[in-house]
């Protein structure tokens, strides 16, 4: 097989010789695990809901496959055509959210999803890698002085953002994406006092939503007193990561499957656990802060003040998710249905993901100096 030569000028040759090689080995680690973990959790969930064993199986390679596919077209664009698609992406997403409250379908209370023909999708699962980029952008023009307000105008899109996701309601949802756009206003330079007070804000609003929602509050009584109401999945969850010890029954010799009713999606790193012990466990979680702390590390030589905000949020979405479901699993924080990216089963979530990642390899594939000159020198967006 020929290789590629740094003299190579082709599309792919200056793809390969500038993007980051080690986090797309590391996304592709992760996606080989989510083939794995999907091949031993979904049979006995598929076949407990009266499916076929393979049902959960032959939609998820779909999806990764897809996965696989977007996050290389997605780190082949350039600065400006990460602007544009995630403007356009950030558009459809909110059109399509604010739809699923007049048709969408209702899941366990919640009504977050579109029906199609075969699956159903999250249009908010795709919110939040287009809001950081939009939010980036914004923020990085009106710091330019090319577009007055830019921050303000990021500020509402999120109120609105919030409202839609208030409305389903999906409170897990609502904080990740808060919780990214904080750190981006803080990145940016914005007063410490007034993130101080952005924070004060973001506290006040989790007892509102634990006064406001009976499920948000029944799951933060529920970690805070677990012998005060039913704590199933997580006393399940926790028993296999006791069982599997530090290697695991083995492959297909695990439990937590066969009575775990989300055990293929999000409870599936306690299947992990079970199945392939604690030191599989510690390898996803290497893998997960490999991809974070590396990508954090290029940004310190990043010039571009849209690719740094840009990044960040790219970074913290992801790393944010994967914390909610491997904590919330281990019973570290309150449980919230989140998946964990790339392992868990989910169309929407491995298709947005993987989105996610294909942006952040573009923003932070290596550039001469000639590729950064027009983000400081005027380039439109």
């Amino acid at each position: 097989m020929p290789t590629l030569s740094r003299a190579d000028t082709s599309v792919l040759g200056r793809w390969w010789w500038t993007v980051d090689r080690w986090t797309l080995l590391a996304v592709g680690v992760l996606i080989g695990f989510g083939y794995v973990m999907m091949l031993a959790a979904s049979p006995a969930v598929a076949e407990r809901i009266g499916g076929a064993r393979d049902m959960f199986i032959l939609k998820q390679v779909v999806f990764l496959s897809l996965a696989g596919l977007i996050v290389v077209a997605g780190s082949l664009l350039t600065p400006r055509g990460v602007r544009r698609v995630a403007l356009a992406g950030c558009a459809a997403a909110l059109v399509l959210t604010a739809a699923t409250l007049m048709i969408g379908v209702q899941i366990k209370g919640a009504q977050r999803w579109i029906a199609l023909p075969g699956m159903t999708i999250q249009p908010s699962e795709f919110l939040k890698p287009c809001f950081a980029v939009v939010a980036a952008w914004l923020i990085a023009e009106g710091k330019r002085g090319r577009l007055p307000f830019g921050t303000a105008i990021a500020a509402g899109t999120y109120l609105l953002i919030a409202l839609l996701l208030k409305s389903q309601p999906d409170i897990g949802m609502l904080a990740v994406i808060t919780g990214v756009f904080v750190l981006q206003l803080f990145v940016a330079g914005l007063n410490v006092v007034i993130v101080g007070g952005l924070v004060g804000l973001v506290a006040a609003g989790g007892v509102a939503a634990y006064a406001l929602f009976p499920h948000v509050r029944s799951r933060v009584e529920r970690f805070l007193h677990p012998a005060a109401g039913d704590n199933y999945q997580v006393n399940r969850a926790l028993e296999a990561f006791g069982a599997g010890g530090l290697l695991g029954r083995g492959p297909g010799e695990g439990h937590v499957k066969d009575v775990l009713p989300d055990a293929h999606a999000d409870f599936i790193f306690a299947v992990a656990g079970e199945e392939f012990g604690m030191i599989l466990c510690m390898v996803i979680l290497g893998v997960f802060a490999f991809i974070v702390l590396r990508g954090l590390l290029r940004l310190l030589v990043e010039g571009d003040y849209f690719v740094v905000l840009a990044a960040t949020g790219l970074i913290a979405s992801f790393g944010l998710q994967a914390f909610v479901n491997m904590a919330s699993t281990l019973h570290l924080i309150p449980t919230k249905g989140m998946t964990l990216p790339f392992i868990s089963y989910g169309g929407s979530s491995a298709i947005a993901i993987a989105f996610g990642m294909g942006l952040l390899l573009a923003l932070t594939r290596r550039r001469v100096v000639t590729d950064m000159a027009p983000a400081h020198a005027g380039e439109p967006a």
